[in-house]
């Protein structure tokens, strides 16, 4: 696995597991699920599933700035909401981060439970 680089935002927030924010491999940037986490308290931000996307998605963003990437270039987004019913809320401020066609493929499927009772949970693939 030496070919592998970890991806860390110096300002983002901290993994609650064994693994990697983010991960460079073959020209590609494999972010893990990001939830809405505030990096300096480490807790989830407040202001329901809106604050929860668009904290989740600066998440997402330091990592992809740490590891030599962009939205722009970002090929693969997975999704995993807590209810279904908060899909057009995330279209919303999903909008205001992906601004360039052609748009990343995209998942999104509701899931019972995330790590510390998150909303929303955001993974990328990108380009480096």
């Amino acid at each position: 696995m030496t070919n592998l680089l970890k991806v860390s935002a110096v300002d983002g927030t901290k993994p609650i597991g064994p693994y990697s924010p983010g991960i460079a491999a073959g020209g590609f940037l494999f972010i893990s699920g990001q939830v809405g986490l505030d990096p300096q308290s480490g807790q989830l931000v407040s202001g329901g599933i809106e604050k929860q996307c668009e904290q989740a998605l600066h998440n997402l963003g330091t990592i992809l700035n740490a590891g030599g990437s962009s939205f722009a270039q970002v090929v693969k987004v997975e999704v995993f909401l807590k209810n279904m019913d908060d899909f057009a809320v995330l279209n919303r401020v999903y909008q205001r981060f992906f601004t360039q066609e052609p748009y990343p493929a995209r998942c999104a499927v509701e899931v019972s439970r995330m790590p510390l009772g998150a909303l929303v949970e955001i993974a990328a693939t990108s380009l480096r």
